[in-house]
């Protein structure tokens, strides 16, 4: 097996750090899921250290989905990531860890109106708009409790990662975003602008998950890089974040 982290053989016996596993399993019963707190946090390092920038303020964030619970948000907070959810039931777990508020993206292309209130009532940082009904809603919402919200709008750059055809979220059937080639881009994107509750910041995508090429996410970044300038310039506004997603493959076999 590969061993990763603190993962070592001792005795013909895994053992992560200093415990062997089967004192784990009697101490505390089975299943048991096990994280290697050390190697979660130097990947957490990692991941921040690498998208440092000298000319871009630059964030990481990490997705709740992989794993959360009120400790592992707190390991993310102290490592001073930002983190998104896509749930009510995600969103109350990262609050009660007292997560920053503004430090949450709220994703999700199925949010209940409940869902998007509770954001708001607790000053979440951004909400990740997927839809043009999602618009109508959360601006009635904003409205009624006159609240300004920072926003960002999901987008489908229709980039072909090579991945599984299942976990592809760029096809242009996907259900994930508007498509930049619809020439409606460019009125959804102005109806935000012109909305005085929503302060719009720009665009988020996600190309696909379990994705090992590293020119699909080259041509991603040059996509949206082209089509936010292309947006900028039809409608004179500026546009100061981009939000390129996730997706990186991790070790499952040889």
């Amino acid at each position: 097996m590969k061993l990763l982290g603190n993962m070592n053989i001792k005795a013909d016996e895994l053992h992560i750090g200093d415990f062997s596993i089967s004192y784990l399993a009697e101490k505390f019963g089975t299943p048991l899921f096990i994280i290697d707190e050390e190697e979660f946090r130097n990947k957490a390092r990692n991941y921040r250290d690498s998208f440092r920038s000298k000319t871009l303020e630059t964030r990481v964030l990490y997705a709740s989905k992989a794993m959360l619970n009120i400790y592992t948000a707190k390991l993310i907070h102290e490592e001073n990531l930002y983190i998104d959810v896509v749930s009510g039931g995600e969103l109350f777990t990262v609050l009660k860890a007292n997560f920053p508020p503004e430090k949450i993206y709220f994703h999700g292309n199925n949010k209940l109106e409940k869902e998007l209130l509770m954001a708001i009532e607790n000053g979440v940082g951004t909400i990740v708009i997927e839809n043009i009904d999602e618009i109508k809603r959360l601006s009635k919402l904003l409205k009624e409790n006159n609240v300004k919200q920072n926003v960002l709008l999901r987008v489908n750059p229709g980039i072909d990662a090579h991945t599984h055809e299942y976990i592809k979220t760029t096809k242009m059937d996907s259900k994930f975003g508007e498509s930049i080639f619809d020439e409606n881009i460019y009125d959804i994107v102005k109806a935000m602008v012109d909305d005085e509750n929503m302060v719009f910041k720009g665009f988020h995508c996600h190309i696909g998950s379990q994705i090992f090429e590293k020119e699909s996410f080259f041509d991603e970044a040059e996509t949206m890089l082209k089509f936010t300038k292309k947006v900028e310039e039809k409608l004179d506004i500026e546009i100061p974040e981009i939000n390129l997603g996730g997706g990186f493959g991790v070790y499952y076999t040889e």
